[in-house]
């Protein structure tokens, strides 16, 4: 297997991170993580009220120490949260613990599949297309300095997709790409 023991994947709100993550650990046959979820459990109480009362500071504060613990444990599927590469200690830790996935989605899609959605924080306003290109312009450059791979994951289906990548990590049958 490849000498980083994790796939993670990250990218933008909206990516398919948590359902591609989801299928992809059921075709390796290996453990999922939502880095978010890890978080929600710790702290008892929701991301939203985690930024309401600890701040954006806070969040990234405990989104460093569950991904060190995340990254420490046995080989797994990782979704991190679209910030985790705002802080260089993650990056490299990233990079050095896993196989680094970044998928790639449009302004477009990623709108369509965050509409209606009420517990991303950071989409609290009045113009969320207006925040997410402000987000991805912040982060594009994060993304690709840490990924190993940038996958399109703008069209298809869930599982087409989970598909297509399984086929782009994996091509030999023996080892990530």
């Amino acid at each position: 297997m490849h000498d980083r023991p994790h796939l993670v994947l990250i990218g933008p709100m909206g990516a398919g991170k948590t359902t591609l993550g989801r299928l992809l650990a059921q075709q390796m046959q290996r453990p999922f993580v939502d880095l978010d979820t890890v978080i929600v459990q710790a702290a008892g109480v929701t991301i939203q009220l985690l930024f309401q009362r600890e701040g954006e500071q806070g969040f990234r504060k405990r989104e460093r120490a569950a991904l060190a613990d995340v990254l420490a444990g046995p080989p797994a599927v990782i979704a991190t949260g679209g910030g985790v590469v705002l802080d260089p200690d993650n990056r490299h830790a990233l990079r050095r613990h896993g196989y680094v996935v970044y998928l790639r989605v449009s302004l477009a899609t990623q709108l369509h599949r965050l509409h209606g959605d009420t517990s991303r924080p950071l989409l609290d306003t009045p113009d969320p297309a207006a925040r997410l290109a402000a987000l991805q312009a912040q982060r594009e450059r994060l993304y690709l300095e840490t990924a190993d791979l940038v996958f399109d994951a703008d069209a298809g289906s869930p599982e087409a997709l989970a598909a297509a990548l399984a086929a782009r990590l994996n091509p030999t049958g023996t080892c990530y790409a």
